[in-house]
């Protein structure tokens, strides 16, 4: 196979935003990541394991180039100090394990600084994918079913059928191929899509390649490593941390909030009037999206804030269809977005793999994600996941 990543820019916009943030707050962070993959009928043969391997070692031969450089120099909360880093900076093969012998045929497991092993995140699922997809299947058939629907989905937002207001496409790390989300995004950026608005791309080199905006701000593993990374810090103000050291980073720049790592429940308590002033805006990650941007906009409203001059945007397992109900239902509450994936950059008559790598320890302690719904957390520690729990359940009933 060609090389699937060939750009280190070809990566999400957020892991840039976290990275220069890493690197001037959090340096010496030493971080572990886990592959899963969550398909029940999905397993990987030797020779796709063999064929990743190869990719990653590909992908670490890169290194950014003057022009690329420059291009991140650009964007408007980028610093240079952090552009001078990325000068000096390349993957590193030796941060990665990647075995033929789990329950699925493939384990991969990263380990090292967390500014390095943050970055492979996004690039090494973007290689399982496309190596899944092109050694299992009929690449060529796979390919021109995907045109054919991204080509009547476009339609339905040319014709008026969907309305989905301001959007971006959020789908590197599942795509079907390199090849597949440049001609979503070529498409989308050249379309005249009606009432609906095509912001960007989280790919920051398709971003630049047809001049679209950059899209990303934090992850879940910028709460869980902030907050739960300090062994010292009660896991219960996890979100307080994160978003102090952001507001250290960014002031009013850059600024939409995570808020289902630990719960929205707890998030809510640290997301006060400061810090809801200053960020522009919340991401909906999990749980039902109506109730939870109904939540938002109470939780506005009490602080004296309107709702409508922030945003609420929607990113979870979303299609056209449902992102025009849910900008019907807050249409005349508060701005909405939408960030598309799979949908966009992954829709062919193959179901596609639901897979991620996630956070597993940061400093030599394990770290954990409680999602507002079940199944999207991921820890190899359950006693540790008990722990958190407790911590959060005491603070909720106990702060005053």
């Amino acid at each position: 196979m060609d090389r699937i990543i060939n750009s280190l820019l070809e990566n999400d916009m957020y892991k840039f935003s976290m990275g220069q943030a890493m690197y001037h707050q959090f340096s010496d962070y030493k971080t572990t990541w886990s592959f899963k993959c969550r398909n029940e009928d999905v397993f990987f043969t030797p020779g796709m394991v063999d064929e990743i391997v190869r990719q990653i070692k590909l992908y670490c031969e890169l290194t950014f180039t003057e022009e690329e450089l420059d291009y991140l120099d650009s964007v408007t909360w980028i610093k240079g100090s952090y552009v001078d880093f990325l000068r000096l900076w390349k993957p590193r093969f030796e941060d990665f394990e990647i075995r033929k012998d789990g329950e699925k045929g493939l384990v991969v497991e990263m380990k090292g600084n967390w500014l390095n092993t943050s970055m492979y995140e996004v690039p090494v699922l973007a290689i399982i994918n496309e190596v899944f997809f092109r050694m299992r299947y009929d690449y060529d058939v796979m390919m021109k079913d995907f045109g054919e629907k991204l080509e009547e989905k476009i339609g339905w937002l040319s014709s008026g059928k969907y309305n989905i207001a301001s959007f971006s496409e959020f789908g590197l790390r599942r795509r079907l191929s390199a090849e597949a989300e440049d001609l979503a995004v070529k498409r989308l950026a050249e379309e005249d899509l009606g009432a609906s608005k095509f912001l960007g791309t989280s790919n920051v080199y398709l971003a630049k390649k047809y001049s679209v905006t950059p899209v990303g701000t934090m992850a879940h593993e910028w709460i869980m490593c902030v907050g739960q990374g300090n062994h010292k810090h009660n896991p219960a103000y996890s979100n307080w941390y994160a978003l102090d050291a952001w507001v250290r980073e960014y002031g009013i720049l850059n600024g939409i909030a995570l808020t289902d790592t630990i719960t929205t429940d707890c998030f809510l308590r640290d997301f006060q009037l400061t810090y809801a002033t200053l960020f522009s805006g919340v991401r909906h990650d999990s749980g039902d999206p109506i109730s939870w941007g109904e939540r938002m906009i109470a939780h506005y409203t009490m602080l004296g804030i309107d709702p409508k001059s922030k945003t609420l945007l929607f990113s979870d397992s979303l299609d056209f269809e449902r992102a025009d109900a849910i900008r019907r239902y807050f249409e005349d509450k508060s701005r909405v977005a939408f960030g598309i994936g799979t949908y966009i950059a992954n829709d062919t008559s193959q179901d596609p793999l639901n897979i991620v790598i996630k956070t597993t320890a940061a400093n030599g302690m394990d770290v954990a994600k409680l999602s507002d719904v079940a199944g999207k957390g991921m820890c190899k520690n359950p006693e540790y996941v008990d722990y958190l729990r407790r911590c959060i359940e005491w603070r909720m009933k106990h702060e005053r």
